[in-house]
């Protein structure tokens, strides 16, 4: 048994102040009051002077540490590794638009790390596919040679339309939709998040099919109005992607698909917490909206995360630039931030204004209950034992899963 003696115990709804946390095997088995200091046989971890919080969960990560997912090699193993010294104890490796055979081989090596996790590795969750669907208005960094429409306009390229909306071929190859549909279903349980833009042509049907089959569908990368947001949501899509981002500008008359997203409470919304994609004030405007519950920070992190400024990583094979502020194509294109999610809780607390608990609540509650993760993202008796301890200026001193530690700073 373990126990994280006197720390303030982030609860779902309080802090509990000089408590006490009993692990015991993989499993958490009590929330005491007290610095509990008198269990037999029992490893004490000294917590006072600490926050302990569930670990985090994030939902939109594409890389940490100079690795990207879409590398050769097993770099879905290898981000495992490394982010629990940022306070994740699980994850959903998310990719760019990308070929069918890149598609594949990151889903493999996602099967793999979640039959067996590796010793001090956070759980690899099913991927989230910054898909091949998305609308190349508002693509962003992702690579236009690899965006097709929904089959049910023959799976035509965009560009292949004669619209001119994206370039030649490059490393994007000759492949339709349908390939990327097929190694979908063939890699069906590792595959949770998939983003798209439901004004495509098709992509309402795309909506429905993909839910259908147990695909939880985020929109995103979308021009989509209102209304297009709306049958999407009526169809079954149930989260947005990296909320205000890459999307139609929200007005007072033409609300858009951000408009939809705030307005509807099933939908749930990633907001990347980092005070540069999206402003504090309008991230306090969004969690006001939908409430703690209906929020959950991500990262949108990237190779560059946790790199010096001034470094350089890569995003789906192309080169970034580590800013001061987030990554870069070498254009200039924002491609992803360098957040990491220790400093995103840091960011809710001292920049969003929010409590400890709201923060806790964005950064492990809401993910786990989108994701279906029962006894995750909360500290109760019979959860699992992955929690994360933080220092007062919420730096990550701890990391345990599965009641192992995982990661000690120093």
């Amino acid at each position: 048994m373990i126990v994280l003696a006197g720390g303030d115990l982030v609860l779902p709804d309080r802090v509990l102040t000089h408590a006490s946390l009993l692990i015991d095997g993989w499993r958490i088995a009590a929330v005491e009051p007290g610095p509990r200091v008198d269990a037999a046989g029992a490893a004490i971890v000294d917590c006072h002077d600490c926050y302990v919080v569930p670990g985090f969960v994030d939902v939109h990560v594409h890389g940490v540490e100079g690795i990207d997912s879409l590398d050769e090699g097993d770099p879905v193993a290898q981000m495992a590794a490394r982010l629990p010294r940022y306070g994740v104890t699980a994850f959903c490796p998310t990719t760019v638009a990308c070929p069918p055979d890149d598609l594949r081989r990151v889903l493999e090596q996602v099967r793999r790390a979640r039959s067996s996790r590796p010793a001090a590795s956070a759980r690899v969750l099913p991927a989230h596919l910054e898909s091949n669907f998305i609308n190349p208005t508002y693509r962003g960094a992702q690579p236009a040679e690899c965006l097709r429409l929904p089959p049910g306009d023959q799976g035509l390229s965009l560009g292949g339309r004669g619209a001119g909306l994206h370039g030649p071929p490059g490393h994007g190859g000759d492949f339709s939709a349908r390939d990327i549909l097929d190694v979908i279903a063939g890699a069906r349980p590792d595959v949770g998040i998939v983003t798209l833009a439901p004004e495509l042509s098709g992509g309402l049907d795309l909506v429905g099919t993909l839910a259908a089959a147990g695909h939880r569908v985020s929109l995103g990368h979308s021009g989509a109005s209102l209304d297009e947001a709306i049958a999407a949501i009526d169809a079954g899509a149930r989260h947005a992607t990296h909320l205000f981002n890459r999307m139609m500008p929200m007005t007072h008359r033409a609300p858009g698909l951000a408009g939809a997203v705030l307005a509807r409470e099933e939908v749930t919304a990633e907001l990347i917490c980092d005070g540069f994609h999206v402003h504090p004030a309008m991230c306090r405007v969004a969690i006001a909206s939908k409430g703690a519950g209906g929020v959950m920070a991500i990262t949108d992190g990237t190779g560059g995360s946790g790199l010096a400024v001034g470094s350089f990583a890569r995003l789906g094979g192309r080169r970034i630039r580590v800013s001061e502020d987030a990554a870069l194509l070498d254009d200039g294109t924002l491609a992803g931030s360098t957040l990491t999610m220790d400093r995103a809780f840091r960011m809710i607390v001292t920049e969003f204004g929010l409590s400890v608990v709201d923060a806790t609540a964005l950064c492990s509650t809401t993910p786990a209950r989108a994701l279906g993760l029962t006894g995750f993202g909360v500290l109760a008796a019979g959860a699992a034992g992955d929690v994360v301890v933080l220092d007062r200026g919420f730096r990550v001193v701890r990391t345990f899963i599965d009641g192992q530690d995982v990661y000690s700073r120093g």
